[in-house]
């Protein structure tokens, strides 16, 4: 399961986007994922495949917090535990269980495990854990390898070229004749990235938080805003981006309609650049012609290929 995305913790969405009464399908590194609350409230997923012959749960019914398949009506708690076959009350449920996976609720957002048995928890940013900020956000579906989708959201040189009508317009009249220091700095979520462009005063940093999560600071004096981007890889072949804005001002949600658009619109000028990649997965990095200001991206490729690219769960 989850073949070059195993054995991690991702965000797949907001927690109140997760309704209960409902089936919540999704699909995670080619494999399918149903969600659903059970009776008190909790949280569940499950392999979106029966267990009997196949088919996918989430096309089912949610009784009472338990998924009942659409085939031939075998339920299923959200431990993955068989509770009933119809037309066999001799059957022996406890060898009849479903894959249960591994989620998490913290922050206002959603982290599902890409695996059955986890060692750590989810490490949350704690920006999340502000009582003072709200949390709004959107997905956008690329047609990328995630690891491409990651990449550019580690990359700042791009800035002034693929956003110059946007949140790259201050870089781009400085480009032609300053020069860019990036550091990427391990830590123990992942990394911290500052860049410094010569003659122009300040450090601008982001967060790299493993494997598939970047945390940008955008804070205006005394404020907290930074935008979250997660990465999650559907297929080979198809991402999910989802953009998430953490604000401690203009808190009604009546203001959240203004940040998707924003970030819509910049999501869209990435989106029609990175669908023309070739490979649309990032190759060894001595395939590509590379250059100083490429180290975040390169330290994030080295971690894919020794942490990821191999990884199978179950």
């Amino acid at each position: 399961m989850f073949n070059g995305f195993a054995n991690v913790w991702t965000v797949i969405g907001l927690a109140r986007d997760f309704a209960p009464g409902k089936l919540h399908a999704r699909q995670v590194a080619g494999e399918g994922v149903v969600l659903f609350r059970d009776a008190a409230g909790t949280l569940g997923a499950l392999r979106d495949r029966c267990p009997h012959r196949g088919v996918a749960l989430s096309l089912g019914k949610l009784r009472d917090g338990v998924v009942e398949c659409p085939f031939h009506g075998w339920c299923f708690d959200a431990s993955g535990a068989c509770t009933r076959v119809p037309w066999n009350p001799d059957a022996k449920l406890e060898a009849l269980s479903a894959t249960a996976l591994p989620v998490r609720e913290a922050g206002g957002l959603v982290w599902l495990y890409t695996g059955l048995d986890p060692q750590d928890e989810p490490q949350v940013s704690p920006t999340l854990a502000d009582p003072r900020v709200v949390l709004c956000g959107q997905s956008v579906r690329w047609a990328v390898h995630w690891t491409r989708a990651m990449e550019n959201m580690l990359d700042s040189p791009h800035l002034p070229f693929v956003h110059k009508g946007s949140i790259g317009r201050g870089l781009a009249k400085l480009v032609a004749t300053r020069r860019m220091d990036v550091r990427w700095t391990p830590v123990d979520y992942g990394a911290r990235i500052e860049n410094t462009v010569e003659a122009r005063e300040g450090t601008a940093r982001l967060d790299y938080r493993f494997p598939n999560m970047m945390e940008l600071f955008i804070d205006p004096p005394g404020r907290t805003f930074r935008m979250l981007a997660v990465c999650l890889p559907e297929s080979d072949t198809h991402t999910s981006m989802d953009i998430y804005t953490v604000r401690d001002f203009l808190r009604p949600r009546l203001f959240n309609p203004l940040f998707a658009w924003s970030n819509g619109r910049i999501a869209r000028e990435d989106q029609a650049v990175l669908e023309t990649s070739d490979p649309p997965m990032v190759p060894p990095a001595g395939q590509e012609k590379s250059v100083r200001t490429d180290a975040p991206t390169l330290a994030f490729r080295k971690l894919w290929f020794e942490r990821l690219k191999d990884s199978k769960a179950g």
